[in-house]
């Protein structure tokens, strides 16, 4: 199995919350001493945390299914339910998430930074919590919600200051080798390099990180080669470096082909990529250090790779032949606005000079980006006029009743239980449901469909049903309105 990954499919699911549980209290010579049943546990909830030392999704390819802890059902004499005890999963920095749609959810960089990838279900009331002055004994419980469930996709974008650009066999694994103490595999034969590897160089006193991507060739922002897999790694760079082979026994090849050739590649995936992201925003919750909101762009992470500062390596001069050719372009390249470093990977020749340069674009980078913002929570309450629900007609004349109320109560509802149904009916007309269905034409014995359209619940409406002040005789259990 290969040992790197930068693209997987994750299923999470959070834990279901505890049902809440129907129960009196009883003892000597008092055998009905009034409701005692404890409510129900929250669900656990399923949390995406940056780790420095995870370094690639192949985990997740492992165990593409993550599952949150449900939490624990309420008892009586008022004890309540544990909790579900939360799934922490540890992802790289640099994690994007997206949900299935393509939409960004989350950017996750930087150690410790957690994204709330499914939340838990709540956990439901006991008979203790649903007694009132008018129902003083409920003989039900509220049962506990699903958690949520969702399928993402997770992409990982290297956090790097300088990125290396340029064709299979340039060199540039064999300068990260000489200027830091990473050991990448080299080899005399193309797309050796097939996973982006990273050094950990230092000039002066800046330390910096530097990226290699590997197999660039002409048609790699559309695919060929393994470019489109592996430009995003460049994304978040602050300046590229071109390392040009001067040495290359390739016919038609030379260093100012090759890099109009790069350029141009750089240029079209810069299009696409930034296509593909303006307008998105931001959805989900993220927490403790989040990232910036997907469709903004900080220094070093805006998808336009030809907006980078960008320095050239004209690298294997320690072949006679690659320095005649290196002296002969430098001047070329020169008056096309590079700054050009004549260096070899082989001989360390020239690699200080560059070194120095790449912590001076890394310097002014990071001198020039803005100061984080402390995370905000925007809160947009609801207008106390909103219904919170719609009602819709269905191509089969039903009435499909939507809202995030209406749909939690009739999930939370055991309708094995006539008094616990008559408590949703209750809730329902209380809400206004009753009335916009009259409003919107529907007759007695209609199909009343609540939830998604495919997996509703369904009801006979019967308006003639009296809704309940609070207080309803029988045997507990009972609804008296159902018989």
């Amino acid at each position: 199995m290969a040992e790197f990954a930068d693209h997987a499919v994750l299923r999470v699911q959070a834990g279901r919350g505890g049902h809440g549980c129907a129960s009196v209290h009883r003892e000597k010579f008092k055998p009905l001493g009034g409701p005692d049943g404890g409510n129900g546990g929250r669900g656990g909830n399923v949390i995406l945390e940056v780790d420095a030392s995870t370094a690639t999704l192949l985990d997740f390819h492992r165990r593409p299914v993550r599952k949150a802890g449900n939490g624990k059902q309420g008892e009586g004499s008022n004890r309540n339910g544990g909790d579900g005890i939360d799934l922490i999963v540890k992802v790289p920095s640099g994690t994007v998430v997206l949900d299935s749609g393509g939409q960004v959810l989350a950017d996750l960089v930087g150690t410790g930074t957690q994204f709330v990838a499914a939340a838990g279900g709540r956990g439901g009331l006991g008979n203790a919590a649903l007694a009132s002055q008018r129902r003083k004994a409920p003989g039900f419980a509220l049962k506990g919600e699903p958690g949520e469930e969702r399928e993402l996709t997770l992409e990982l974008k290297t956090v790097a200051d300088i990125g290396l650009v340029g064709f299979p066999n340039a060199g540039k694994s064999s300068l990260i080798a000489a200027m830091s103490a990473a050991k990448p595999k080299i080899a005399d034969y193309p797309f050796t390099t097939l996973i982006p590897n990273l050094g950990v160089a230092e000039a002066g006193d800046v330390q910096f990180v530097i990226a290699d991507v590997p197999g660039l060739i002409p048609g790699a922002s559309e695919g060929k080669g393994l470019g489109h897999d592996f430009l995003r790694h460049v994304e978040r760079c602050s300046a590229l470096v071109h390392v040009l082979d001067c040495a290359t026994p390739e016919q038609g090849r030379d260093p100012v082909t090759d890099l109009e050739t790069i350029e141009n590649e750089l240029a079209a995936y810069s299009g696409a990529a930034y296509r593909e992201t303006a307008g998105t925003g931001p959805a989900g919750t993220a927490i403790a250090g989040t990232a910036p909101a997907a469709g903004t762009t900080t220094a070093g992470t805006d998808t336009r790779l030809t907006d980078r500062p960008r320095l050239v390596a004209l690298n294997k001069i320690d072949v006679p032949e690659a320095r005649e050719l290196a002296d002969f372009v430098t001047q070329e390249l020169k008056n096309r606005g590079f700054n050009v470093y004549q260096v070899s990977a082989a001989s360390t020749e020239g690699l200080r000079e560059l070194k120095f340069a790449m912590a001076e674009l890394v310097k002014q980078a990071r001198e020039a980006m803005p100061e984080p913002e402390p995370a905000r929570v925007v809160i947009r309450p609801r207008a106390v006029s909103e219904p919170g629900f719609t009602v819709v007609r269905t191509r089969d004349g039903a009435y499909l009743i939507k809202g995030d109320k209406p749909v939690r109560w009739v999930r939370q509802t055991d309708f094995g239980n006539d008094e616990a149904v008559g408590y949703l009916a209750d809730r329902l007309a209380r809400l206004g449901v009753e009335e916009a269905l009259v409003a919107n034409g529907a007759q007695p014995g209609d199909t009343i469909l609540i939830g998604d359209e495919e997996d509703a619940v369904v009801f006979d409406w019967d308006p003639a049903l009296p809704t309940s002040s609070g207080h309803v005789p029988g045997p507990r259990g009972s609804d008296w309105r159902l018989e």
